[in-house]
């Protein structure tokens, strides 16, 4: 992984990118917004079978097919991938954020709803703070909203924690969770639910 910022000068689209499941299949979504306005330009949901067991810590090698498939179908390519899972705050340093990265060789950030290694230093009033894991800063605990619930960010693939927690923080508007995955979000909640319906 590469942990310093390669992203063009100007952020043109960020794309959110999320999965659902359903018993034998893995929904894969993206979203490309407008990175200035969080203005939604393009969605695409791709399923395939999943093939890999569910294997807590190695998530990842489920989720990446349904993923890549989802935006190699996009006509806008995003300059940056907003996930919702973790990239390098991780026991392996390798979560589905760095691992998406890494396949797909675009930069890449993890912003998820709670930790999974590390301990951060009490916020006392500031935005984020960092999070270590065995001597070594691993992400972010980051207040989005006042008064909600921090996000966790760390870095996936070609981008610095500061670049990652600048895009996260421009890309939440009225929810804790940052717009474009919880738009990607709720596009794979519905082909799962119409993937369900239809069976």
């Amino acid at each position: 992984m590469i942990r310093k910022d390669e992203l063009p000068g100007t952020i043109r689209y960020v794309a959110g990118v999320d999965i659902a499941y359903t018993k034998q299949k893995s929904i894969g979504a993206a979203v490309v917004l407008d990175f200035a306005s969080r203005f939604p330009l393009e969605s695409q949901v791709s399923s395939v079978k999943t093939r890999f067991p569910y294997v807590p810590t190695l998530l990842s090698f489920r989720e990446v097919p349904a993923a890549v498939s989802a935006i190699r179908k996009l006509r806008l390519q995003p300059d940056v991938l907003l996930v919702d899972a973790h990239g390098i705050m991780h026991p392996y340093r390798l979560g589905f954020a760095a691992h998406l990265g890494l396949v797909t060789d675009r930069p890449t950030i993890g912003a998820a709803k709670s930790p999974l290694c590390g301990e951060s230093e009490p916020l006392r009033g500031r935005r984020w703070a960092p999070i270590v894991d065995e001597g070594e800063i691993v992400g972010a605990e980051v207040v989005t909203k006042p008064g909600k619930k921090p996000v966790y960010v760390s870095i996936g693939h070609k981008v610095s924690l500061e670049t990652a927690i600048d895009v996260v923080l421009s890309c939440t508007q009225a929810h804790r969770i940052p717009e474009p995955t919880r738009k990607a979000h709720v596009m794979a909640s519905k082909e799962r639910r119409r993937l369900t319906h239809r069976l």
